[in-house]
């Protein structure tokens, strides 16, 4: 797998592509399945990505930026095949990779130095503690997270920070958490739940993590995303999220699509069978009507974007 994500101009978001689908996501740009295709690094950094997309010509146009705005290129490339060795070479972080094509500088015009916001020190403090409990989350991206930093203290009749603003900030949180995760090693708790919920989708339970905002939005919308043959469905919603990231233990939400209690039950079982084969402790006494509780958990999941 490579360590990208790949956007596509339908806004599909592939995470961690082979090889052989991100050649098969360039090729589609020939029969105009897509006109564009931008990739991330997975941990996602600010200003690194490379895009590319399909001219009129029938050539292709290549760039792809180094950390800031003066390390922004451009090649013109003659086919898919040369664009799929390139951005394979990107992705795998190939010594020389750019060897290949004929890059231009590209002029992206002056950077304009984006002040700090003007906040209270007991606002200021809020706010980053905010944004930290959603890094801790692990589930945003950075667009996301610069949307919560510019949004969390707004009223009716101030918005103290703007949205440069929020970006700036949201990035030098994001950058230090990607700092801290760097030192991980090993399989942590929540990949190790991941694992558990791929199981449980193929089993024919809908697996679904960090999920609508609450429990009540999750049971309303929960059997639109099971497919014909699910049977039941295991989830956890936001503030689950935020709990688990707290130290709190995870509660996951689960039951049958026949609204048996017996199929719950089943279903119930099945969960607690997953993650102990996945590694994980749960409690839970059997009854229908109450959740299961992931716990001891220790809480890392690695940002994506």
């Amino acid at each position: 797998m490579l360590g990208i994500v790949v956007r596509t101009e339908n806004g599909a978001r592939h995470v961690r592509v082979p090889e052989e689908q991100l050649a098969t996501l360039v090729r589609r740009l020939e029969g105009g399945g897509d006109r564009f295709l931008v990739l991330t690094r997975v941990p996602d950094l600010p200003d690194v990505f490379a895009q590319t997309w399909r001219d009129p010509d029938g050539t292709y146009t290549l760039e792809h930026r180094d950390g800031a705005a003066d390390r922004h290129f451009e090649a013109t490339l003659d086919s898919a095949e040369a664009v799929i060795a390139a951005l394979t070479g990107w992705a795998r972080q190939d010594a020389g990779w750019a060897d290949g094509p004929r890059w231009s500088l590209m002029d992206m015009g002056p950077v304009t130095e984006v002040p700090p916001p003007d906040l209270a020190d007991g606002d200021r403090a809020e706010l980053e503690r905010r944004l930290r409990e959603v890094l801790l989350g692990g589930y945003a991206s950075r667009a996301e997270l610069a949307e919560v930093a510019e949004e969390y203290l707004v009223t009716p009749d101030r918005r103290p920070v703007s949205r440069d603003q929020a970006r700036v900030l949201a990035d030098r949180l994001w950058l230090e958490r990607v700092a801290e995760q760097a030192q991980w090693r090993g399989e942590t708790d929540p990949e190790r739940l991941t694992r558990a919920f791929a199981v449980l989708q193929d089993a024919g339970i809908t697996a679904r993590e960090h999920f609508t905002c609450c429990r009540t939005c999750g049971e309303s919308e929960i059997g639109a995303e099971g497919g014909p043959d699910a049977r039941g469905f295991v989830y956890f919603h936001t503030q689950c999220t935020d709990s688990a990231a707290a130290g709190g233990g995870l509660m996951l939400l689960y039951g049958g699509f026949d609204g048996s209690p017996l199929t719950t039950t089943a279903v119930g079982h099945e969960v607690v069978a997953a993650l102990a084969e996945a590694g994980l402790r749960t409690e839970w006494d059997g009854d229908p009507g109450r959740a299961v509780t992931v716990t001891p958990l220790d809480w890392r999941r690695r940002l994506v974007g």
